[in-house]
């Protein structure tokens, strides 16, 4: 691997670690739950305790295709992504109050304590500090797919296009010209793959995902500022 090693922490199936690969880094990804879809080497693990292994100096050991265990030196590692459980933030949430962990900021405390660029993903509404909003109008993909960034880098977004389309109603396959909200049990598993650029995925996986054209924005902007960064 190179030198430009990103954790993807909360990785679910991939969709932040895909554009982050796509930017340029070698990417690892971190889940408490198997992740079989995953594209790129994986440790089953609490993201949790994982950022404590790290901040101890402890070597992670990532599951690879060859079988061929590999081993993440912290001193390697040049950035973390994390996207903590969205649910307690979302509208569905607010509705049915039902009780969720809010991870965001044991996640934000422990990535400050390690010391490494980071990147906190979530939803609207999600309690982030200054983040910066992407949408999938900004990429050219048929969601809009509002996400917020928070990162301790300066981050840039590009400019955010007016929602004209009609999204598709929720639980109804899409019609064209319509783009797709891509939650629940959403009709359309095929297209909703086209749409966010994750072929290997499945319902489950898109409906958790971050589209990677969002990271890969962000991870060639994070490799700018690795750059301008001695060390």
């Amino acid at each position: 691997m190179s030198a430009l090693i990103l954790l993807d922490l909360f990785c679910c199936q991939g969709g932040a670690s895909r554009g982050y690969a796509d930017a340029g880094f070698d990417v690892v990804g971190v889940d408490i739950e198997p992740q079989p879809r995953y594209p790129f080497p994986f440790l089953q693990m609490s993201a949790i305790d994982a950022l404590v292994c790290l901040m101890e100096g402890e070597w992670l050991s990532f599951s690879q295709a060859s079988g061929v265990p590999l081993w993440l030196d912290p001193d390697a590692l040049a950035a973390v992504h994390a996207s903590p459980p969205c649910q307690a933030h979302t509208n569905a949430q607010k509705i049915q109050g039902n009780d969720h962990p809010d991870l965001i900021e044991p996640t934000r405390f422990l990535l400050e304590e390690l010391g490494k660029p980071y990147v906190i993903e979530n939803v609207p509404g999600a309690p982030l500090r200054d983040p910066v909003e992407l949408c999938g109008s900004m990429f050219g993909l048929e969601t809009y797919r509002h996400r917020l960034f928070e990162t301790n880098w300066d981050l840039t977004a590009p400019e955010h296009p007016e929602h004209v389309a009609r999204t598709t109603k929720m639980g109804r396959p899409p019609q064209p010209g319509e783009y797709m909200h891509i939650v629940g049990n959403f009709s359309g598993v095929e297209k909703g793959r086209e749409v966010m650029g994750m072929p290997w995925a499945n319902r489950d996986g898109l409906r958790e995902a971050i589209p990677p054209a969002y990271t890969e924005h962000i991870g060639r902007q994070l490799l700018t500022h690795l750059e301008r960064v001695p060390g």
